[in-house]
């Protein structure tokens, strides 16, 4: 079976999910607002810059879930993901990743949002498999701590590296669709790197690279 390894902000959705959870929460009145926006922002901006401090922005993100029983967060990301996400799920990035399942292709996401965000999202496009940072979870609540190494940058490698090891896949005839020059490490890897709706030094090195520019918009 060839790999075909989506990621998903911005890539099969119009948007970045991790970011507008953020922006959710502020909304919802379960965070100071000026304060929490601010750092959302800030991290945001390194993100595009290609210059985020993934642990740290991941204990950001993820110390809100700590605050909740897991019954409380469920119906939060129900009201988000319907309210916020899917209408930000694009036509043409459904039909590729339908065109993929037909052609008898493993689907697979890889994304630097964490699991609790970008699962339900992932199971919209019918998509089974999921790398993404892991939420530690103990007694029946998160932590706010991660598991194993988050999949940005040259973790998405590192991640699929561990799961190859325990699947049996190859890499070749692979495909890898992203939008982010944050994903260059796996692109690289991969031997249909696919540069969707790309940000600019992404378009650059896909240019250079004679790699396929796609646009899912």
């Amino acid at each position: 079976m060839t790999l075909a390894i989506f990621d998903l902000d911005e890539t099969l959705i119009s948007t970045d999910s991790d970011h507008a959870w953020g922006e959710f929460i502020v909304d919802q009145g379960l965070v100071d607002k000026t304060a929490y926006r601010e750092t959302n922002e800030a991290f945001y901006k390194d993100y595009l810059r290609g210059e985020l401090d993934i642990e740290s922005y991941l204990v950001f993100c993820c110390s809100i879930l700590s605050r909740f029983e897991l019954s409380e967060l469920h119906a939060l990301r129900v009201n988000f993901v319907d309210s916020i996400i899917a209408p930000t799920i694009l036509p043409k990035a459904v039909e590729l990743v339908e065109s993929h399942r037909s052609a008898g292709d493993f689907l697979m996401v890889i994304t630097s949002t964490n699991q609790f965000i970008s699962e339900p999202i992932v199971e919209m496009f019918g998509i089974k498999t999921l790398i993404a940072p892991e939420p530690e979870i103990k007694n029946g609540r998160y932590t706010g701590q991660i598991l194993d190494t988050p999949s940005y940058g040259m973790g998405k490698v590192i991640r699929l590296n561990k799961w190859l090891g325990q699947h049996p896949l190859i890499m070749e005839g692979s495909y890898f669709y992203t939008d982010s020059h944050n994903d260059l490490p796996l692109l690289r890897m991969v031997d249909n790197p696919v540069a969707v709706d790309p940000d600019e030094i992404l378009r650059k090195e896909a240019e250079q690279s004679q790699w396929q520019i796609i646009s899912l918009r």
